[in-house]
Formats: structure tokens, C-alpha cells, sequence
């Protein structure tokens, strides 16, 4: 690799590449993971027994705001979400902005109000952070970090290294409409209706799944690189092979008629309101029974199995169109939809 490009920032194969090959061997990293869960002992903060959780992320989407939602809650709904996946509690959040020189002042109020909203909502708290500013030109308008943590309770043991065949893939929404919201608004389009990005924290609906069964054995948000990607992760990581039907999937016919009219695959489009779970294959039904009277997720389908790794399928995704036909699914190649979050 001699220099990076934008499709290293895309969530597809340029990304896991430049994770897998530099940054994790450069510290040292196994578990590639939304977030770190760490054995620690937090008294007074949680029962015998359970473990932290600790994320990251940073925010740099463009436009800063967009239908449904700005750089601000994305920074908070986002970072909750890592810890979500998990199976954390998430309990508080720091953020760090480094702002270019001549921002607005009135969109920077907007930006601090809705993250305070968010978290808020979440019930979480915002409790440090860190400002810098830079050149005039060197920032577009503002850049977000953030660090969350969070418990996981004791019984709580998520890992893609449990997926066996048989296990249901269940969606909790409507995929790609974050990625054809941000889409839109950088490029000018419109539709009717239109697009809105589904960001939201998703913890509160982790919670009730969790509380519905023991038999969930991971959970992933499918936001860079889209549903396919995330998919591909988990089979690889896992061993098996998953298939997924194409009719099962939730996509707004608004979100259908745009990838139509732009050449774009929903599958690889950016979600940031959306988790992808799989759980065991008797507990399906009833989880998502449950799933549906949330209010975040009552458009949740099961859309797929996990298959034997047989036949030289091991780490594959298999898609079944919907007109009967077959074919594979792999990792978003390139750029799609660069700065997406």
C-alpha cells in the first residue's frame, strides 16, 4: 500500500485490508469487534463478574446535516450502537470536535443540541471532552470522536465463533436508508417521498431482545459496507456459510427506486438505525415476535440461515434472487459512498 485512498474509509475489502494488514498488528488486536470487552472489576458500578465495554469511533460525513438527521446524534447514536452490539449497558460518552476556523456558530449550537438530545433519549451521559480548531479550509465545518463505555452483564458472551448452521439471520428494519439520505442531500436529489436516514441508538431494543432469549449469538449494525459486508464478516469469521432471500429483505420502495435509478445495490449501502442478529434457530420466531412490537424494529424479517460449511461454501454469502436464482455476495470492493459517517 503506498498511499490511501477513499475506499480505505468505505467499510468494504480496501478497509478490513488496511485494518487486518497495519492497525491491528500494530497494537496488537484479535478481536476486531464494534467494541473491546474487557475483564475489570467497576465496584459499585456493576455485579460480580462483568465486564467493561469500551469503544471509539469518529465522525466525518458530508454534508454535516442531511435528512433525518446531522453529523451530531449520528456521533452519539453511532458510538452507542458499537457497545450495543456487544450486549453493554452503555452508560457514558466523551467527544472530542475539531472545528474549522469560520464554522457557524447558530449550525454549531444545533450540532451540541441534538447530541444532547440523543443521549438524553439513550440515557446516556456526555461526560468529557475536547476542542480544537483549525485552518480555514482544513476542516470542513467540523469533525467529531467520540470514546463510550459500558457493562455486559456476566451472561452475556457474544461471539460470531458461535454461529452454527441452522442459526436464523434476522434484520431489525428497512436496510440503506442512511446511505441514500446522506446520498441525496450531497447530491442534490430529491424523492418523493423522501429518504430519511434511520440513525437512532439502538440499545434500548438490544435490551429487549436480550431479555427475550439467552440463544442470541452475535449482533452486528451493518452501517459502512452495508448489509452484504457485514454479512460476509460474519461468515468469514464464523466458518459457516449464510444465505439469505432476496424477497425477505425490508427495503422501502423509495430506497428500491433510488438504487434503481443510481446503479446502486442496497445491500452495500450504508444503515445507522438498523442491527443484523443471529440467533439460535427455536428461538427465531419468538425473538422476533418480539422484535416487531418495538417500536425501532417492527419491520424486522428473518432473512436467511446459516448453512453447513460444505462444498467449498465455508466464509461465503449466498444470496437467493428473487427469481430463483443464486449468487454470491461479498465484501463492498472499492468506494460506494465515501464519508458516509
Amino acid at each position: 500500500m503506498d498511499k490511501i485512498l477513499l475506499g480505505h474509509g468505505s467499510g468494504g475489502r480496501l478497509m478490513h485490508q488496511l485494518v487486518r494488514e497495519h492497525f491491528a498488528p500494530a497494537f496488537s488486536i484479535a478481536d476486531l469487534s464494534d467494541s473491546a470487552v474487557i475483564d475489570i472489576a467497576l465496584t459499585g458500578l456493576c455485579e460480580q463478574g462483568a465486564r467493561l465495554a469500551f469503544t471509539t469511533d469518529s465522525y466525518v460525513v458530508s454534508p454535516l446535516f442531511f435528512p433525518g438527521g446531522n453529523i451530531g446524534e449520528l456521533a452519539v447514536n453511532g458510538t452507542l450502537n458499537d457497545l450495543a452490539m456487544v450486549g453493554a449497558k452503555p452508560l457514558y460518552l466523551t467527544a472530542g470536535f475539531i472545528i474549522e476556523e469560520g464554522f457557524s456558530g447558530s449550525e454549531l449550537e444545533k450540532v451540541l443540541s441534538s447530541m444532547s438530545a440523543a443521549a438524553k433519549n439513550a440515557g446516556v451521559k456526555v461526560v468529557a471532552g475536547d476542542t480544537k480548531v483549525v485552518d480555514r479550509g482544513k476542516g470542513d465545518g467540523i469533525f467529531i470522536n467520540t470514546a463510550g463505555i459500558g457493562v455486559v452483564h456476566p451472561s452475556v458472551n457474544l461471539s460470531s465463533k458461535k454461529i452454527a448452521p441452522g442459526d436464523a439471520v434476522i434484520v431489525s428494519g428497512f436496510i440503506g436508508s442512511h446511505g441514500i439520505s446522506v446520498m441525496a442531500e450531497r447530491n442534490g436529489l430529491t424523492f418523493d417521498p423522501p429518504v430519511l436516514s434511520d440513525t437512532v441508538a439502538l440499545n434500548g431494543l438490544v435490551e429487549a431482545m436480550m431479555n427475550c432469549t439467552k440463544n442470541l449469538k452475535v449482533m452486528r449494525d451493518p452501517t459502512r459496507g452495508g448489509v452484504a459486508t457485514t454479512l460476509k464478516e460474519l461468515a468469514l469469521e464464523s466458518g459457516v456459510c449464510i444465505s439469505i432471500d432476496e424477497k425477505a429483505l425490508p427495503i422501502t420502495g423509495g430506497v428500491k427506486g433510488a438504487c434503481e435509478l443510481l446503479g446502486l445495490d442496497p445491500l452495500y449501502v450504508a444503515n445507522e438505525g438498523i442491527l443484523i442478529a443471529i440467533v439460535q434457530q427455536d428461538s427465531a420466531e419468538s425473538l422476533l415476535a418480539e422484535m416487531k412490537r418495538h417500536p425501532l424494529a417492527s419491520n424486522s424479517a428473518i432473512i436467511g440461515r446459516a448453512v453447513g460449511p460444505d462444498a467449498g461454501k465455508s466464509g461465503k454469502v449466498l444470496l437467493r434472487t428473487a427469481i430463483g436464482g443464486s449468487r454470491i455476495i461479498d465484501m463492498l470492493q472499492g468506494e460506494q459512498l465515501p464519508r458516509i459517517c
